[in-house]
């Protein structure tokens, strides 16, 4: 059972909206820094660890240089998101570029920066050959099939468009050889929001014992394993978190029993886990704009999907906490919507709460991952500004909400007077 206290208090956010106003995603400093700790922590016991942050779960210059300031890298998959990760300080080896369909441009930018690219299919050693020429190390993306079980959000690994098979690991490793990298990694991402141990265990075994067969029979040496993220965080208040400890001893175990007891290179151990190091340390707070009572009961708030989009897309659980009503009966059903013309703009459906008023404050937990990243201007909605609470109780804006003129910033309107 997991707790869904919060770090503020209703007069502390009634004091940010006189700066701010509603809605805005806030994310605690010092939980996050915390999280990070308990992490490098816990797997301290598995070879040469590092974790590289999914810029793509909170893509916030702010966010990465406080991560980098415990040790973390950054895991990009674009342009922009290199251009983050350098703009908070992370350049070289700490960036592990993986991306798909890639654009020459963006291999360029990466080889510049000093990134470790990870080809996502064997038909982009040429490509990136030819754009920029090889690196000193190349990591491959590893899609192991139906030797691998389907997670719930990602789906089955057969069904997904990411990654070599295994035959072409093995041919795409003698490509390079002989081209003369001599400097070698794998990959690969299987999960997304998952929450039992065993799978990131299992994951973590197959990988490893395909790097000693390969090892053996081409004579090379991987330097670093990238057993991806997708540890998941316990949306829902019944719902128990995942073990980083759990999870390092089971790694750990599974390398000593296939790489450790194999005569080849010791590669480090790498993770680039997102949602669970920022996720339920973020918050998006909405003010109730309206209530309606027809055939359901509705409490209309001034977010709406793009600034959540999560539980309209899945169906997706976000606890929900009225201010200063914490400790009130869960009396009342509602519907929580928001104001775009889409039916499945809703935050929760069918959710007890207490009594809920015009003018009442909610907290949608667990937004500090796949919230405002994931935020997009259909309907005219303008993303809302992200703010950091600080560990000494203080608010510095991260990011300042969008306005109406950047939403026509990208039009030609002078074009349009003469436009026939």
């Amino acid at each position: 059972m997991v707790s869904k206290e919060l770090p503020f208090t209703k007069t502390q956010i009634e004091e940010i909206i006189k700066t701010y106003p509603t809605p805005f995603h806030i994310y605690d400093e010092k939980a996050i820094r915390g999280n990070a700790e308990d992490m490098k922590r816990a797997f301290s016991i598995v070879n040469g660890f590092k974790e590289y942050f999914a810029i793509k779960a909170l893509p916030n210059p702010y966010i990465l240089k406080i991560l980098a300031e415990h040790g973390f890298g950054a895991d990009c998959s674009s342009l922009p998101e290199l251009l983050l990760a350098q703009e908070a300080g992370i350049t070289g080896e700490n960036i592990m570029f993986s991306s798909n369909d890639t654009p020459a441009e963006e291999f360029k930018k990466a080889k510049e920066l000093g990134a470790v690219i990870n080809l996502d299919d064997i038909s982009h050693i040429e490509v990136l050959e030819k754009a920029t020429g090889l690196p000193d190390i190349v990591c491959f993306r590893y899609n192991p099939g139906p030797l691998k079980g389907g997670n719930e959000l990602i789906g089955k690994p057969e069904e997904a468009k990411y990654g070599f098979t295994r035959e072409q690991l093995f041919e795409g490793y003698e490509i390079l050889k002989k081209k003369g990298v001599k400097r070698f990694g794998l990959h690969t991402m299987v999960a997304s929001n998952e929450l039992n141990v065993d799978y990131f265990v299992e994951t973590a075994r197959i990988l490893f014992e395909v790097i000693v067969e390969i090892s053996q029979k081409l004579e090379v040496g991987f330097e670093f394993v990238n057993l991806g993220g997708g540890i998941g965080i316990p949306y829902r208040p019944e719902q128990e978190r995942v073990s980083f400890d759990a999870v390092a001893v089971g790694v750990k175990k599974a390398y000593d029993e296939t790489i450790g007891k194999a005569e080849i290179a010791q590669p480090n151990v790498y993770f680039e886990c997102g949602r669970v190091i920022t996720g339920p340390y973020g918050y998006l707070v909405t003010e109730v704009r309206h209530m309606k009572h027809i055939y359901k009961d509705y409490v209309g708030t001034d977010a709406c999907m793009a600034n959540l989009m999560r539980p309209g897309i899945y169906g997706a659980y976000h606890h929900i906490t009225v201010l200063g009503k914490e400790n009130a009966p869960l009396t009342r059903k509602y519907d929580v919507t928001g104001s775009l013309c889409e039916n499945n703009d809703k935050f929760a459906v069918d959710r007890m709460l207490p009594e809920i008023n015009r003018g009442d404050l909610l907290v949608i937990h667990d937004t500090g991952a796949h919230g405002f990243a994931m935020g997009f201007n259909y309907n005219g909605k303008l993303r809302s500004a992200e703010l950091l609470l600080r560990p000494d109780g203080g608010v510095f804006k991260i990011r300042r909400a969008e306005t109406v003129e950047d939403y026509f910033t990208t039009l030609d309107l002078k074009g349009l007077k003469s436009f026939r």
